[in-house]
């Protein structure tokens, strides 16, 4: 019997079908929003509380394609890179569809023990109005504790392919019976050489199942995987068309641990001193939060997200182009169509979803033929969204490290300093130092207004060293491209070339 395959494959310029014995049309990329929120899909009410608790109010594209294919049972092949929203778009389908049943009834295989951890997290969050108990099966942890907690009720599963085929071998988990199966980062398992334990696996597992594969990329491998474990597959492709960045603008990331991302977001802010500068958050909650920390901190900031009233919305941005404040933080959705002219600065609180994203939120700055700097945050889990940024976008993004405290502070006089000596001198300043001068030398009256001014300003905080070295990155470099077929060198710029918007990369050149 002919495979029958639908592809619904998004672009942002061209309307899209799907294909089967009977034609349906869907809509292009950059229409998906005007179809409204998550109520529109059908899930349940308990559902819909934990995307709203989440902070969710827009679907991506894969999860608006995924979603409704999911809802009606079908097995789906979903193409979209890291950081899309995969996690939300085969899980709150797959949520609404538990039935409560005691046994485990969703069951996601992952490459790895952080990604098993965060992703049994976030199902957790989304579904816990709906009663989901989760458990993350990986080695490196207690085999009777990951036993025990199965047995207390956990409907929730993510694990990697060896722990999870050591228990299937050992009888441990005879009663695993899941009606819902997902491999997610397909393509990464394959460079890590677990399709074999991937096909065992579901040899123990019902013939009567609905399974959904996602994978970045499509190799061969994988397509004949899919083709063996799948029956009659939706393939939903929302990987992005070529792009390009623009040549004005210098492009950074810095990687750093979770727990350092606001310190770290900090320190760079009092080093580069922007004078315009947006900040992209992946949620309104993050947004809020990060600027009351900021604002807390004595950072002039504001946010910017779709739960907004508009004119709150209209208020923000028309006092950032008037230069009221120098922060402006924001969700992708609320700065969609932004234009500000003179932005220096933008930064990538999270790496954005997917690289067009990245292309959307560098392009607001570097307008008009001025130079601009975009700064991208990332832990060492999110390298792999990086590299596919840079080979889809062609943008050349070094790695620099975060400045200590004292250069930071060092950084923070020396801007300081240009800033008094390009200050005109007014006429009232001219008569209060002629009035002082009376008992004090002009040393002494510089000194104490010098020292008036810097207790007023806001001063650099937080600990000595943030981030990884350029040895621990090199380090991560080595092992990531040992283990995948990313081939491109990793590049640092050198100590103290860092700065304002205009200075770029080049510095020694090192890795695999």
């Amino acid at each position: 019997m002919e495979e029958k395959t639908k592809v619904i494959k998004t672009t942002t310029a061209t309307t899209v079908t799907a294909t089967t014995a009977a034609a349906t049309t869907v809509a292009t990329a950059t229409e998906y929003e005007k179809y409204g929120g998550f109520e529109t899909f059908g899930l349940s009410a308990d559902v819909l509380k934990g995307v709203t608790e989440a902070g969710f109010t827009v679907p991506s594209p894969i999860q608006f394609r995924a979603i409704p294919v999911i809802l009606q049972g079908k097995d789906v092949v979903g193409q979209a890179q890291t950081g899309t929203g995969k996690t939300a778009a085969f899980g709150l389908p797959a949520i609404h569809a538990l039935k409560n049943t005691g046994q485990v009834e969703l069951l996601v295989i992952v490459p790895t023990r952080e990604l098993a951890s965060q992703i049994s997290d976030e199902l957790y969050r989304l579904g816990r109005f709906a009663g989901v108990k989760t458990v993350a099966v990986y080695g490196g942890q207690s085999i009777s504790r990951q036993i025990t907690a199965i047995n207390r009720g956990a409907n929730v599963i993510t694990a990697t392919p060896g722990r999870l085929l050591d228990h299937l071998r050992s009888g441990r988990l005879k009663s695993l019976k899941p009606s819902i199966v997902v491999l997610d980062e397909a393509d990464e398992m394959l460079d890590m050489g677990f399709i074999e334990d991937i096909e065992s696996i579901i040899g123990y597992l019902p013939k009567v199942r609905q399974t959904l594969l996602f994978s970045a990329t499509m190799p061969p491998a994988i397509r004949a995987l899919a083709k063996r474990i799948l029956t009659e597959p939706v393939t939903i492709d929302v990987t992005p068309k070529e792009l390009s960045t623009p040549k004005n603008i210098v492009h950074r990331y810095y990687v750093i641990q979770e727990r350092e991302r606001e310190e770290a977001l900090a320190r760079l802010i009092d080093t580069e001193a922007p004078k315009k500068a947006l900040i992209f958050c992946r949620t309104k909650k993050e947004t809020d939060s990060l600027s009351t920390t900021l604002i807390s901190r004595g950072y002039a900031a504001k946010a910017l997200h779709g739960d907004m009233e508009q004119d709150q919305r209209n208020e923000a941005i028309d006092s950032f182009r008037k230069g009221r404040f120098e922060l402006l933080i924001a969700t992708d959705v609320a700065a969609r169509g932004l234009d500000i002219m003179d932005v220096t600065h933008v930064f990538n609180y999270h790496i954005p979803f997917d690289p067009e994203g990245y292309i959307h939120r560098i392009g607001r700055t570097g307008r008009a033929g001025k130079k601009g700097l975009a700064i991208t945050l990332l832990t060492p889990l999110e390298f792999k969204e990086l590299t596919r940024i840079m080979e889809v976008s062609g943008a050349k993004i070094t790695y620099e490290e975060i400045p200590s405290i004292h250069e930071a502070k060092k950084h923070y006089l020396t801007e300081f300093a240009e800033k008094i000596l390009s200050q005109p001198i007014d006429d009232a300043a001219v008569q209060l130092f002629q009035s002082l001068s009376d008992g004090l030398d002009a040393t002494q009256i510089a000194c104490k207004v010098i020292t008036i001014l810097l207790n007023d300003k806001k001063t650099v905080t937080g600990p000595s060293k943030i981030g990884l070295s350029a040895k621990e990155v090199e380090r991560m470099m080595n092992v990531f491209s040992r283990r995948t077929s990313f081939k491109s060198k990793w590049s640092r710029t050198k100590p103290g070339t860092g700065g304002g918007s205009g200075s770029g990369g080049g510095g020694r050149r090192t890795g695999r």
